[in-house]
């Protein structure tokens, strides 16, 4: 046993010495440097750490680091549309402004490469260069380097990646340009005549055809290039682009070149069939590419680790044989290159929309593949904070659908060793790009939630590490901030921590407002007296053992005990308004030094109640149930004042921004608004209010953030209230003229204000009780299945159940008064090959009582994301329930292992 644990001592240093633990995910930080993005596509970052970026309607912006500013330095005119042949219609394509990068010798020459869908009727998509002068793109310098004939009456698959390898040759990648909408989700190899945009053969698959390809040439200085050597083609073969390094690609959306083994990396973007089909292939997988040298990598005949599609005659509908990997063929009638083409290489790494039995970490849902850098720390000798030896030779994968970064690590060979997630509790929007800049810091373009639209939540973020002491993470709370005197207050330092474990000092002292000492006191949780009427503030600062610190303040008011408000729902359901419907409320008011309702010290007229309907903001969940006040908000409204709050705005009408009173307004019963505005308040932002960007505030902490949070919001307070309402009764609810009874809350809200006491001002207490409108989108869950896939559709976010035997979940939902439920339900056979199913309805847990059942719903040729033909509602009566609780729903279909629909909205019915 003293052997094994030897060994254990040895091999746990050894890997330490070796940089072999990985590295404490608290060393990282997220740092947010441009915001509300327009579809942010790809970037580099320059010399300096000033970052270029491209958004795909043509933008090209410049964020320099010194000043934090981003500027728009050039706007290139790009298509972004397709055209339905049938009906002359457009929708959004993938084209656009696709790829960025700069020249390796960017400091000596100034070029910066581009790759974009120019706009106009010439279907093309171009790699041109542009001189960087003076912080702008000088546009009149183009010089056009390659042009790719496109389709432009069908979507889809654009590629455009740039990337070099340590010999100034350039990589770009380009997609399919094939329509994948009529294949089932499986290999589109229509070979009808007119269905040329429906075969990939004619493109991935054709050796004489630039698209489905990474493509590797040597730019030259007269704007020419070069072929280099090793290239899949020789110059001069006939049929065949000696520019094509890799072919067989259905979507190579982002690539990366190793500069230290000139191995080439990529993501690909996969197919869309849920499951396998004998006479047409398997289910669908996206892949992770590794190429040593030039090479065929199968599509459209081969997926994954060469799992190979049928023929299949799309006239007939009957299938061939299945393609050969070793001898793969193209004798499509669309295709202009070699008949006999190279073997089909295998993934690096494949991964279908389940769990993978081969590859686990990448978890299961929907799939986009990325591939970024293989990190070097010798790359970065003089950089300020690079990130630690653990990270050598280990390549960096990321899932734009599924939100994570995998770092992969290599043996000698390269062949694939292991993999694991890199910082697992990082939030991210969808990533979209990922570089190493200069210092050592990773770099990512978070593209946002919504597809083809600006995301307030897009954004330029910098991964910063740091290997040093840490200081440390100071919290400091009350028991009390206000209150009569003697005003006992226990004070907390609670949740403060240091990530290095060092010893930590604390030392709590308190001033009076004109910031006279008053005392000292050395615990970490200390209480303390005031005895004298007056403001205060306490701060404590902590210090660890290495001298660093950080401190946190509280105010702290003596001399006034706040009141006491109580708003209860008597009878009637506690989580949804009904119109037409009644509802019995009562307020209950307590003051000590005024007295109370109760015993009639408090006149009734004192006491603001309200009741009101309120749209819907921001398509957040809003809030339900209680939403009880803070008792005072002196301290954040003393942060505010300390600020720079007051340069931009004023409490109740606009400046350079918007009024608090407004922001109030548009956030108080929204769920999500602490965490929103405490991070907007730290990281600056704009595009909510107007083009003015709101400065950042990086020195302040997130709990000074969130008091000063609590103070605006507390500004929300309803304008000609009755002061006759009584302080209980019956209500019954209305909507304004032209209200949706789906979208909106209504909220109810009781106030009362004190009359001060021995000289120090009044102090308020409200409470307010939110009810939903009776509609909840399954998007919006509180919980579901990891199995399936979010969407978001325009601005609502959709659930789509890719595998049957998942739920989606709400917590403490009021279930008395309801009698059933009207379910909207998408079974789209086109868009999603969906199988159908039922929904059954559980509470308290997944497998608890069953409350209802829909019939079966089968799958529908219609379709069904129309806005002008929605699905029709299914209804489900429900037993009667009384009570809150957790609601299951739970999706099944016996007879699949696909996916089944999507279950749009849930309605409930009163009785």
């Amino acid at each position: 046993m003293k052997k094994s644990l030897l060994s254990l001592l040895i091999s746990f240093s050894s890997a330490l010495m070796y940089g072999q633990i990985q590295p404490e995910e608290n060393r990282f930080k997220k740092v947010v440097l441009v915001e509300n993005l327009n579809e942010p596509m790809e970037m580099a970052v320059l010399p300096n750490e000033d970052v270029l970026f491209i958004e795909r309607h043509g933008s090209v912006k410049l964020f320099e680091n010194l000043t934090q500013k981003t500027t728009e330095i050039a706007n290139i005119e790009v298509s972004t549309k397709y055209t339905d042949p049938e009906n002359g219609t457009q929708s959004e394509a993938e084209d656009g402004l696709l790829g960025l990068s700069i020249d390796p010798d960017f400091d000596e020459n100034r070029w910066v490469y581009l790759y974009y869908s120019p706009a106009g009727n010439d279907p093309n998509n171009i790699l041109a260069r542009y001189k960087f002068t003076d912080k702008r793109l000088n546009l009149k310098s183009q010089q056009v380097l390659l042009e790719i004939p496109t389709q432009r009456t069908h979507c889809c698959h654009t590629g455009g990646s740039i990337d070099w390898d340590a010999n100034g040759n350039l990589y770009l990648s380009t997609g399919d340009n094939t329509s994948p909408r009529e294949s089932d989700g499986y290999s589109p190899i229509d070979e009808r005549i007119g269905r040329s945009a429906f075969d990939a053969q004619r493109t991935a698959a054709n050796t004489n055809d630039l698209r489905g390809k990474i493509l590797r040439i040597h730019p030259e200085a007269d704007g020419s290039y070069t072929i280099p050597e090793g290239n899949l083609f020789q110059k001069g073969t006939p049929k065949t682009r000696p520019e094509i390094y890799t072919m067989g690609h259905r979507n190579p959306f982002r690539i990366s070149v190793d500069k230290k083994n000139g191995f080439l990396y990529w993501g690909d973007v996969g197919p869309d069939a849920g499951k396998d089909s004998i006479g047409r292939g398997p289910a669908a997988e996206d892949e992770f590419g590794q190429a040593r040298k030039a090479g065929n990598f199968g599509w459209p005949y081969f997926v994954g680790n060469n799992k190979p599609f049928w023929g299949f005659d799309f006239e007939t509908n009957i299938s061939g044989e299945k393609f050969d990997p070793e001898k793969p063929k193209n004798d499509s009638p669309n295709n202009t290159g070699l008949t006999e083409l190279p073997p089909a290489e295998k993934a690096f790494i494949w991964y279908p929309t389940t769990p993978s039995k081969r590859f686990p970490a990448l978890g299961s849902g929907g799939k986009s593949a990325m591939a970024g850098p293989v990190y070097y720390k010798d790359e970065f000798p003089n950089a300020e904070r690079p990130f630690p030896d653990y990270y050598n030779n280990r390549l960096f994968i990321y899932e734009w659908m599924r939100d994570w970064i995998i770092t992969v690590k290599m043996n000698s060979k390269g062949d694939y060793a292991r993999m694991e997630r890199f910082l697992p509790n990082l939030k991210l929007d969808h990533p979209i790009d990922m570089t190493f800049g200069p210092n050592g810091d990773l770099y990512i373009l978070e593209y946002g939630q919504g597809w083809f639209m600006g995301n307030p939540e897009s954004k330029l973020v910098r991964i910063e590490y740091n290997g040093g002491n840490r200081k440390p993470i100071v919290i400091a709370s009350a028991d009390k901030l206000a209150g009569a005197v003697p005003l006992q207050v226990q004070f907390s330092s609670n949740g403060t921590l240091d990530y290095d474990k060092d010893s930590l000092n604390y030392e709590w002292v308190i001033r009076d407002r004109l910031n006279n000492f008053i005392a000292k006191l050395s615990e970490a949780n200390p209480s303390f007296a005031f005895d004298t009427i007056g403001n205060y503030k306490a701060t404590l600062t902590v210090t660890d053992t290495e001298g660093n610190q950080d401190t946190e303040e509280l105010s702290i008011a003596a001399g006034n005990e706040p009141p006491v408000v109580n708003l209860n729902l008597t009878e009637g359901n506690k989580t949804f308004f009904f119109p037409g419907k009644s509802i019995k409320y009562r307020v209950d008011v307590s003051d000590q030094e005024d007295g109370s309702l109760e015993k009639k010290t408090i006149e009734p007229n004192r006491v603001k109640i309200s009741a009101h309907y309120q749209d819907a903001l921001n398509n957040t969940p809003p809030s339900q149930g209680h939403q009880k006040a803070p008792i005072t908000y002196t301290a954040g409204k003393s942060l505010m004042e300390k600020s720079d709050c007051r340069a931009c705005h004023f409490v109740d009408k606009k400046s350079i921004g918007p009024a608090f009173t407004s922001i109030a307004k548009k956030y108080s019963s929204n769920s999500k608004a602490m965490d929103y505005l405490s991070n907007k308040i730290i990281k600056g932002g704009s595009g909510v209010w107007g083009d003015v960007a709101m400065n950042a505030h990086p020195t302040i902490g997130l709990p000074e953030a969130e008091q000063i949070v609590q103070y605006i919001l507390s500004l929300d307070k309803p304008k000609n209230v009755a002061a006759t309402m009584p302080t209980e009764g019956a209500l019954n609810i209305k909507l304004p003229e032209g209200a949706d009874a789906q979208k909106g809350v209504y909220r109810l809200w009781a106030s009362y204000t004190d009359k001060g006491s021995n000289g120090m001002p009044p102090l308020t207490d409200s409470e307010s009780i939110i009810l939903n409108n009776p509609t909840l989108i399954m998007g919006d869950a509180d919980e579901a299945s990891n199995e399936n896939m979010n969407f978001k559709m325009g601005e609502m976010n959709l659930l789509i159940v890719t595998n049957p035997n998942t739920f989606a979940m709400y917590k403490s939902i009021d279930l008395s008064h309801i009698q059933s439920m009207a379910m909207i339900v998408a079974a789209p056979i086109k868009q999603l090959n969906s199988n159908g199913g039922t929904i059954e309805v559980h509470i308290n847990t997944v497998d608890g009582p069953l409350l209802g059942k829909t019939e079966f719903i089968e799958p529908s040729d219609d379709d069904v994301f129309s806005t002008t033909k929605p699905p029709a509602p299914i209804m489900v009566p429900i037993s009667p329930t009384m009570g809150l609780h957790d609601i299951y729903f739970v999706f099944k279909n016996e007879k699949t292992d696909g996916a089944l629909f999507v279950p749009i909205s849930v309605t409930f019915i009163p009785q």
